[in-house]
This record gives structure tokens, C-alpha cells and sequence, in this order.
């Protein structure tokens, strides 16, 4: 064979061979490229689902804690209404205690009224029969007692204390010492005198000069004169009892069973 027909069908074989190679690969490519988009798109959808689920993770967390905080918000809620509950029952024992009270003073108050009035009746049997002093003022007082339980518009409270106040200032009497200016009529003359109270003991009065003493006897429920001789004793205790003395043993008449004066 001629050598240059052998190099002709040498070059004419590859470029054979080139020529049918090339659409090969290209054919190959062109088959792959949808590979790759859908491998593009499985992980862009990958990513999005990752993102997706982080942010369901976020949520889930934020939810888990609110719920947590809204479980120890329920949880002292519960406690709280469990003591209001107590208090409430509390309450209602007190109410119920109050509407018995409420019905026993109804039944006391219909009991104490007539006491307070039979105490006033007393009150104003023994300020008759006591040693006559400061009569107008303890009159008074009685008459105000009196008007006082006609009264509607104040409490039985308050007539029962004022009741009572009158008893305790009766009862301070007994035991302290008082001078006070009053009126006498002596001779048939009206005049101004000073009395002198020591308890229930003695009560005596003295006209402003001085000239004319006289003594209660309870035994008798007269006034009796009293003699000079007791002047002295008797200015010392108008003073001592208006506090311008030092309290002293003081000498002073007192009536005996026998209505007689001694000292």
C-alpha cells in the first residue's frame, strides 16, 4: 500500500474519532444539568427547612417557658383563692356571730332600760334623802337623766354611761373634800355663804363674815348652829380643801347616833 494513502486514512480516522467524541460529552453535560438544578433545588429547600425548623425550635422554647411562667402564676393563684376562701369562711363565722350578738342586744336592751330606770328612781331617792349639798346641781343632773332616757335619737349605750357616770360622781363624793359659794336662807334672810364638805361626814357652811355657823344634822335633817369655837378649824379646812393649805388633820363637829355634836 502507498505510504501516503495510509497517512490520509491515519489523519482521516481521527479527526473520525474527534468528530464523534465531542457530541458525547456534550450530551453528557446537557444530561447532568438537571441533576444539578434538582440537587440545587433539594438543598435551597434543605436550607429552608433548617431555617424552618430552628425557628419552630425558638417558638417551641418561648412557648415551653411562658408556659412555665403562666404554671407558677396559676399555681400561686390557687393559694391565693385557697386563703380567701379561709378568710371567707372566717367571715362568715364572724357574721353569723355578729347577727347572734346583734339578737342579744336586742334582748338586753329591752331588759336594761327598765333598769336604768329604776336606777335613776334610786339616784333620786338617795340625793333626797343625803346630806343636802350642791342639791341644785345633783337635781339637775337627775332631770337630765330623766330627759334623757325619752330620747330616741341616743343609744342605750350612751344612756346607760351617763347613767353610770352619774352613780361614780356620787360615789366621789364620799370621799373627798370640797368648799364651794351657795345661797342660805338664815333668820328668814337669804344669804351668801361658803360650804364646807368633807365626804357625807360633815357639811357646813359660814356666812362670809364670819358671825354665823351652822352644821347638818343628818340624824335630825336640820341645820344647827354651830358654836364660835369651831371658827378657826373651819376656815383652816375651807382652805385646805379650795388647795390653799397642805392637807391636815382637821377638827371638826361630826353628830353621833345620839344627835349629838362632838369632835
Amino acid at each position: 500500500m502507498n505510504p501516503c494513502f495510509t497517512r490520509t486514512l491515519l489523519v482521516a480516522s481521527f479527526f473520525a474519532t474527534v468528530g464523534v467524541a465531542s457530541p458525547q460529552v456534550t450530551a453528557q453535560e446537557q444530561a447532568l444539568d438537571p441533576v444539578v438544578d434538582a440537587a440545587n433545588e433539594i438543598n435551597q429547600a434543605a436550607r429552608s427547612s433548617q431555617l424552618t425548623v430552628d425557628k419552630i425550635a425558638d417558638t417551641t422554647q418561648e412557648r415551653v417557658q411562658q408556659y412555665k411562667q403562666i404554671s407558677r402564676q396559676i399555681e400561686g393563684l390557687e393559694v391565693y383563692v385557697q386563703q380567701l376562701q379561709k378568710q371567707i369562711d372566717s367571715q362568715q363565722t364572724e357574721k353569723s356571730d355578729l347577727n347572734s350578738s346583734i339578737d342579744e342586744v336586742s334582748v338586753v336592751e329591752r331588759q336594761i332600760t327598765p333598769l336604768m330606770l329604776r336606777m335613776i328612781d334610786s339616784l333620786a331617792t338617795f340625793v333626797e334623802l343625803d346630806v343636802p349639798f350642791l342639791q341644785e346641781e345633783r337635781t339637775n343632773r337627775i332631770a337630765s337623766l330623766q330627759d334623757l332616757m325619752d330620747r330616741a335619737d341616743v343609744d342605750v349605750s350612751e344612756k346607760f354611761r351617763r347613767v353610770m357616770e352619774a352613780y361614780q360622781i356620787e360615789s366621789e363624793y364620799g370621799r373627798t373634800i370640797e368648799a364651794y359659794n351657795g345661797a342660805k336662807e338664815i333668820d328668814g334672810q337669804s344669804q351668801d355663804v361658803e360650804f364646807l364638805r368633807v365626804g357625807r361626814t360633815v357639811l357646813i357652811y359660814k356666812t362670809r363674815n364670819g358671825d354665823t355657823m351652822g352644821v347638818w344634822n343628818q340624824e335630825q335633817r336640820e341645820w344647827q348652829e354651830l358654836d364660835s369655837s369651831y371658827a378657826s378649824n373651819v376656815q383652816e379646812a375651807l382652805r385646805i380643801a379650795r388647795k390653799q393649805l397642805a392637807p391636815d388633820l382637821l377638827m371638826l363637829p361630826i353628830f353621833h347616833a345620839d344627835t349629838q355634836a362632838g369632835e
